[in-house]
């Protein structure tokens, strides 16, 4: 059985909706930015954290690790703290091009576990935003528990005209990836 190591609702939907089964147990990681790292081995270490986090519990299962961060020139945007941290995160990708890329961790029993840690990247272009625009944004309280501080499934896509990559990557998991990455294990 397939553990995902994660309370994202949006990562359990993407699950269901491919049909593939599995159990949620979250991880309780720091979700912490070192410094000089690039942002795919961010997101990549930040994935093997919680998959191994919860495979130490479920060591005859598989357990699946994910984290998503949003990047603009460089720089590694996590989830707001509050609603002017969302706001910043706003006027910073307004009018402009950004990166998500979200780093996978598959951990599956053997001796040793076989850990498969890998990454997706999908260019976005958002729209640019009036300060009308994103303090009504933020008061909807959508951007909140989301890197980047905003859904692209949700209200933010009216804003979103333009993406290269994998779209399910910007909603929190490459599916396609996943699902490769589950079938290579079954065979290997």
């Amino acid at each position: 059985m397939l553990i995902l190591a994660s309370a994202s609702p949006r990562r359990q939907q993407l699950l269901r909706n491919a049909g593939i089964e599995f159990r949620i147990q979250p991880a309780n990681v720091l979700e912490d930015i070192l410094p000089e790292e690039t942002p795919a081995a961010c997101a990549q270490r930040l994935a093997g954290s919680k998959a191994r986090a919860i495979f130490g519990l479920h060591s005859a299962d598989q357990v699946l690790g994910a984290d998503t961060i949003v990047v603009i020139q460089g720089r590694i945007l996590g989830k707001p703290t509050d609603a002017q941290g969302a706001a910043r995160m706003l006027r910073l990708l307004s009018g402009r091009e950004h990166q998500v890329i979200t780093g996978v961790c598959l951990m599956t029993p053997g001796q040793p576990p076989k850990q498969d840690v890998r990454h997706e990247v999908t260019c976005v272009t958002m729209s640019t935003l009036t300060e009308g625009d994103i303090a009504d944004y933020v008061a909807s309280g959508e951007p909140m528990d989301k890197a980047g501080a905003y859904a692209i499934q949700g209200q933010a896509s009216r804003w979103i005209p333009r993406i290269e990559g994998c779209y399910f990557n910007v909603v929190g998991l490459p599916i396609s990836l996943v699902y490769r990455m589950l079938r290579e294990s079954s065979e290997g």
